[in-house]
Formats: structure tokens, sequence, C-alpha cells
């Protein structure tokens, strides 16, 4: 795609954000489009730090792979062996696969089969959701959707509940987790979990429409999420973290990671751990989508081409997104 017709198209939708095409580490395509922050009239750049939602769920999944590379835990681990009176209504034949491949069946805090807008408040007290165990009560409550490992069926709170038992299991924060066991050897320097309420002179605000204007995500969002999402980061090192994933810098087992556990035909996809997968080929995908943020990056690992588009309005990013989508 030429870049009259990525203009174009963020043009015609007022796109915000970033759009990024590298193959093996050459760029291709790279520019910013829009305000960072609309108060203060400050531009997006190729710098600009951007959350990406679900697409944390990636990150999240690495970090309990390389737990169970040192044998804190297994793919078999259940769930209740960690959580003990925590969360009674998780089944306890729940294990950490069917958790990394959205077919534990637990009922989530965040239903995406429900009918909810994109406005909607629903994460509670926000200011309050600063650790992994400040998610309990968040949650607790929910009945279970369908028996473990019956079917596919995304869910947020299965990616909580992982960061909750690799904090048990490790006896380290999940932040700090991800931190030590991907951002780092990923050579991620300008990647981390970012505070809502006070965002660094270099991240994106986050908007949507609320009342007729534009406003910030800050009481939508956890103000420091964890496990399914709450990393902001640049175009850049999301493809120095496909480079050094597929070259086997931050878990061993790429092969296994996205290696298809689940045909999801709804979205023209298929899963493996922790990973979107092209319904076809072997290119993998991290996505993400929520209040004031959404994000989409695919790599093909045979051409090492990367295609990424970062933006801080929801769902700003899929138009260009759809456009850039490999064959």
């Amino acid at each position: 795609m030429a870049q009259g017709d990525i203009d174009k198209i963020a043009e015609e939708t007022g796109f915000s954000g970033v759009v990024w095409i590298d193959r093996a580490g050459q760029i291709e395509f790279a520019k910013a489009y829009g305000p960072a922050n609309r108060t203060y009239r400050v531009p997006n750049t190729l710098d600009t730090r951007f959350g990406i939602a679900s697409g944390s769920k990636g990150f999240t999944a690495l970090a309990v792979l390389s737990l169970i590379g040192d044998g804190a835990l297994e793919l078999g681990t259940t769930a209740r062996s960690l959580l003990g009176k925590d969360l009674p209504l998780i089944a306890d034949d729940v294990t950490v696969e069917h958790l990394l491949t959205h077919t534990s069946g637990i009922g989530d805090y965040l239903d995406e089969e429900a009918d909810t807008k994109i406005t909607d408040f629903v994460a509670g007290a926000a200011h309050e959701l600063t650790t992994t165990e400040a998610f309990l009560p968040l949650l607790d409550g929910h009945p279970t959707k369908f028996g473990a490992g019956e079917r596919f069926g995304y869910c947020n709170s299965g990616f909580v509940v992982l960061a909750l038992l690799a904090e048990r299991a490790s006896g380290v924060g999940y932040h700090d987790l991800v931190r030590q066991r991907v951002l780092r050897p990923a050579g991620m320097t300008k990647t981390d979990f970012l505070r809502s309420d006070e965002l660094p002179a270099d991240a994106a605000v986050g908007y949507l429409p609320l009342d007729g204007v534009d406003r910030s995500n800050i009481f939508h969002l956890p103000v420091l999420a964890t496990g399914d999402g709450g990393i902001h980061t640049t175009a850049a090192d999301i493809s120095t973290f496909w480079r050094a994933f597929f070259a086997g810098d931050i878990v061993d087992c790429v092969d296994e990671v996205v290696r298809p556990r689940r045909d999801v035909p709804l979205k023209s996809r298929r899963y493996g751990l922790g990973f979107w997968l092209h319904e076809s080929t072997d290119t993998a995908i991290l996505v993400g989508y929520d209040a004031g943020a959404s994000f989409k990056s695919t790599h093909d690992p045979h051409t090492a081409t990367t295609r990424t588009v970062l933006s801080n309005t929801s769902p700003g990013a899929w138009p260009i997104a759809r456009a850039l989508a490999p064959d």
C-alpha cells in the first residue's frame, strides 16, 4: 500500500496514532498522525507511547511460559492449586493451558459477549486497581460459562488469573515479572506499565466520545492494569519485540507458542498460547481494543515483515489495520 493510500484513510477517518511497516528491521513506512494530547495540542510522533489494551496478553503469556521453562509452573498446573479459597467459582479442573488458550470457561469480569458499549464504565473503582491481588473482588462472583476445554471463549479474566498464578508461583509481582522476563530480554526500552493518572510526557492520552465530546479514558480503565492489558509501547519497540521473540530471546518454546490450538471462525483467525494467528498462514498477531486504545500488529516470520498500527482512540486503528492486513 502506498503512503498516499494510508494518508487518505487517515484523513477520512480522523486517525490518531502511528502506522509502521518494516521488513527485517528496515523501515518501509513510518508516520504519526493526530494529537497525543488534545488539550495541550501535543502531536503524536513515532516515539509516542500508546496503550495496547489486550495486546498485552501476549506478554503475560510469555512471562507465564518463562516460569514454566524454569519449572515454577506447568501447563497442567490447576488454577485451584494456587488460588486456594480465592475465586471459588473457578472450576477445580481449570489449568494454566486452559487459561492461555481461552478455553477455561470461567466467567469474565469484562465479558466481550455481553451487550456493552466501549463508553460503558466497567472497571469499578478504577483507582484502586493497582495490583493483581486488588482485582480479586472484580474477578469474583462470575459463574462458569462452559466446561474447561469444551470450546474457545475469549476471556479477559483468564489472563488476570494467569498474572495472579504467576505471582504466587514465583513470589514476584506481575509487572516486574514481565519487565524481567519479557521486556528486558527483548530489548524493549520504551515499553512499560504506566499509571493512567501520571502518564509521562511521551505517552498518548486515550480518548473516546462521551456526551458529544472527546474525553480521556482515565475513568474507564484500571489505573494500573494487570494480566489482560495495561502496557504502553512504541511502534519501534513492537518490531523489536517480534524479532526477539522469533529469535528465541524471550522463551525457547517459540514453536509451541505459535502452534494453532483453536480455530476461531468468527474472527477468521486461529489461537495459540496467548497469541492470535492468521487463519491459514504462519503470521502471528497481537491485537487490542479498549476505551481510548486500539492496536494491531502482525509479523510474518518468513519475510520478517511487521505491520503495526497504534491509536489513542477506539476503534481508530481498524480502517488502516484492515488495509494493511497480510493475505
